[in-house]
């Protein structure tokens, strides 16, 4: 019998988890949720309610993972970039109030279509610059 296989969570590094955690809260209404002590770092878990979860960890000083397109050696902060880049995708019911948020907040855009035109993309960064998508249905 094949194994059942579902998305659980999405982990993201950041030097400042509360901060990244209230952009997820505030553009896309993740809940925040108890998280276990960690002791020497911390961490916050959200919540996207019937999706999946965002763990949010502080970064590491000793790894010196790379922290993404804002601190490459050639920052790469131009989110029309993106369809081509590493991101996550979220799909909203109501596309044209969600730019408008984006507009509202000061967040710079990038919006295309696919091919077809049945789907309408925008891209952009969160604070720690990693990539994002939404559409506007359901994109496989």
């Amino acid at each position: 019998m094949p194994q059942t296989v579902t998305l659980n969570h999405i982990s993201r590094e950041s030097s400042d988890v509360r901060r990244l955690a209230d952009f997820y809260q505030e553009i896309f209404g993740f809940e925040e949720k108890e998280a276990p002590n960690f002791g020497e770092f911390k961490v916050i878990w959200l919540n996207l309610p019937g999706a999946f979860a965002l763990h949010l960890i502080e970064r590491s000083p000793i790894t010196k993972l790379p922290e993404g397109p804002y601190s490459a050696t050639s920052p790469v902060a131009d989110p029309s970039h993106l369809p081509r880049g590493h991101h996550i995708c979220f799909s909203v019911s109501d596309f044209d109030s969600f730019l408008q948020t984006l507009k509202e907040k000061g967040i710079q855009t990038f919006q295309k279509s696919l091919p077809d035109g049945k789907v309408k993309q925008v891209f952009f960064f969160d604070p720690d610059g990693n990539g994002l998508e939404v559409a506007s249905g359901i994109s496989e």
